[in-house]
C-alpha cells in the first residue's frame, strides 16, 4: 500500500497549533505546542491539544484530542488568560510531565500524565527551597517559555524572554529540578544572552529572544532558541546542560532570510515573524519543527517540519521551508495540489515580516475549527506563490484554479527568476474555475513558481501537473 504524501503544513490546514515541540515517546512522535485559532485575535486562544504519527509514516497524524484545559489550573479558571508555548518531559517516574506558562503571570506551572497524550492533571509550580515560586524570588527574571529535558533523577529547565531595548532581562536562563519536578535543586544561571548583554559573546546579531528548546545529540546539548530577529531559529551547543554554550548557527528562518541557494540571501522569500519550535531524531532523521504565518497576522500559525543534516563535525546547516518537509523527498510531479502548501509567498516589494492585508496571505472559509481547505488570497500584480519538490515525470499540461475579479496571466516558472515556460490566463468569476496551458517540464526535480500578472485580485485554490 503505498502511503499518503507528506506536506507543509504538517497538520491539516484548518489546524494551528505553533511553537511546536516534536517528542518520541515509543514508536510515535509527540508534537505539543500552543494553540492559537483561526483568525484569531491576540495568541494562543485555545486549550492544549496533541497530534501524533507513527515514526514510520509521517504523513498519517492523529488528533489525539485536547490534553490541558487552559482553566485546569487554578490561576486560570475563569479562562482569561492564554496558554503559552509548552514542552514536555518523561519524568523519572515514568510519567510525562507537562510545563507550561500563561500570559499574564512570570510563574511555571506543572501538570501530568501517565501516558504521553492522555489528560494532564494539575500538578503545582516550580518553586525555590524555600517555597518561593520560581520567577518572584529576588533576583528572579520572570518565566516563560518552558524547555525541559530529564536525564536519571534530575530535570534542566530552561526559560526566558528578552524584549528589545529591555536590560532588566539578561536571556535564557537554565535550572535543575528535584526528582519531584517541582523544586529547584540548582538556582537559575544564564546560559544564552540577550540582546542587551550579547557584546564579544559570540551571539552578536543573533541573541536569545525567547523559545528555547532543549536536546542532547550525540552527547552534547543542543539549545535551540528564537533570536532577537525572530523569524529564525538559532542553536547552540554545549558538553554541559548547564553552562558552556556556543552559538553554532542558524536552522530555519520563516522568511528563508539567509538562504542564497535559490535567490539572494538577503531576500525574505515568505512573510517571517516570531518562531518557536524544537528538533527530533525521528526514525534516524533529524527534523526541525517551526511554524509559520497565515491570514497577514501573528495570530494564526501553523507547524511546518523540515529533514535537517547532522554533519560530521556535529552541525546542523541551515534548511529552507519547503512544501514537502516530512514527505522524505519531493512531492509526486503529478496531480492537484492545494495552494496553501505554498512555501514560498511574496510581491516585488520585499518584506521580511508579517506584511497584513495588502500582501498575499493564505486563508480559509468558516470559523476556528471548521475543516475547510485553505488558500491563498490578494493575489494582484507581483503576487508569487511558490511549491518545492515535485519530482516531474511528463508533465505537459499545467492548470490553476482561480476566483475573484482579475483578468490577467498566471506565469509558471520552475526558478525564481526564471524562463516564463507557461502563461494561464484567468478571467473574473466570483466562483472556483479551473483553465490550463500547455507547458514542457524536463524530467526531473522541480520547483514550481505561479506569478500573477495583471489586473484585479484573485484567489487560488489550487494548481494541478498533468502528464500525457
Amino acid at each position: 500500500m503505498t502511503k499518503s504524501q507528506a506536506f507543509n503544513p504538517y497538520l491539516p490546514s484548518w489546524e494551528y497549533i505553533p511553537d511546536g515541540e516534536p517528542h518520541v515517546f515509543g514508536d510515535r512522535v509527540y508534537v505539543y505546542g500552543s494553540h492559537d485559532h483561526w483568525n484569531g485575535h491576540v495568541f494562543c486562544l485555545g486549550d492544549y491539544v496533541c497530534w501524533s504519527a507513527p515514526v514510520d509514516d509521517l504523513s498519517d497524524w492523529r488528533y489525539e484530542g485536547v490534553i490541558f484545559e487552559k482553566t485546569a489550573d487554578p490561576l486560570n479558571r475563569e479562562g482569561k488568560m492564554c496558554l503559552y508555548a509548552p514542552d514536555v518531559t518523561w519524568g523519572p517516574d515514568g510519567r510525562y510531565y507537562l510545563y507550561y506558562v500563561y500570559d499574564k503571570v512570570g510563574i511555571v506551572s506543572v501538570a501530568v500524565c501517565d501516558s504521553p497524550a492522555g489528560k494532564y492533571e494539575f500538578l503545582g509550580y516550580v518553586r525555590h527551597k524555600d517555597g518561593t515560586l520560581l520567577g518572584e524570588a529576588q533576583g528572579d527574571e520572570p518565566s516563560f517559555d518552558p524547555a525541559v529535558l530529564t536525564e536519571g533523577d534530575q530535570t534542566y529547565i530552561y526559560l526566558g524572554f528578552c524584549g528589545h531595548g529591555d536590560k532588566s532581562r539578561t536571556g535564557c536562563k537554565v535550572s535543575v529540578l528535584e526528582k519531584d519536578m517541582l523544586t529547584v535543586k540548582e538556582e537559575p544561571r544564564l546560559v544564552v544572552p540577550g540582546a542587551q548583554y550579547s557584546k564579544s559573546t559570540g551571539y552578536e546579531g543573533h541573541a536569545y529572544f525567547e523559545a528555547p528548546s532543549i536536546r542532547k545529540v550525540r552527547g552534547k546539548y543542543f539549545l535551540i532558541y528564537s533570536s532577537q530577529l525572530m523569524h529564525e531559529l538559532c542553536y547552540a551547543v554545549s558538553d554541559r546542560p548547564t553552562e558552556g554554550f556556543i552559538y553554532q548557527g542558524v536552522l530555519v528562518s520563516n522568511c528563508d532570510m539567509g538562504i542564497g541557494t535559490y535567490k539572494p540571501a538577503d531576500m525574505p522569500s515568505a512573510y517571517g515573524a516570531n518562531n518557536h519550535g524544537g528538533i527530533a531524531e525521528i526514525n534516524g532523521t533529524w527534523y526541525i519543527f517551526y511554524h509559520r504565518h497565515t491570514n497577514g497576522t501573528w495570530y494564526s500559525r501553523q507547524g511546518c517540519a523540515e529533514p535537517l543534516t547532522l554533519l560530521p563535525d556535529g552541525r546542523f546547516p541551515q534548511v529552507e521551508m519547503t512544501s514537502c518537509g516530512l514527505n522524505g523527498g519531493p512531492l509526486r510531479g503529478q496531480g492537484e495540489y492545494a495552494s496553501y502548501i505554498a512555501c514560498n509567498l511574496f510581491t516585488d516589494t520585499p518584506s521580511i515580516y508579517v506584511g497584513g492585508c495588502d500582501f498575499p496571505r493564505i486563508v480559509q472559509e468558516g470559523r476556528d475549527g471548521d475543516e475547510e481547505t485553505g488558500y491563498i488570497v490578494n493575489m494582484k500584480d507581483s503576487a508569487t506563490a511558490g511549491f518545492k519538490y515535485f519530482d516531474c515525470k511528463g508533465v505537459r499540461t499545467i492548470r490553476v484554479t482561480t476566483r475573484g475579479y482579475a483578468e490577467g496571466t498566471v506565469e509558471v516558472r520552475t526558478a525564481m527568476n526564471g524562463e516564463v515556460l507557461a502563461g494561464i490566463n484567468i478571467h473574473n468569476t466570483n466562483v472556483w474555475e479551473t483553465s490550463g496551458s500547455p507547458i514542457s517540464l524536463p524530467d526531473g526535480v522541480h520547483e514550481i513558481y505561479l506569478t500573477y500578472r495583471g489586473g484585479g485580485n484573485a484567489a487560488l485554490k489550487s494548481f494541478e501537473l498533468c502528464v500525457d
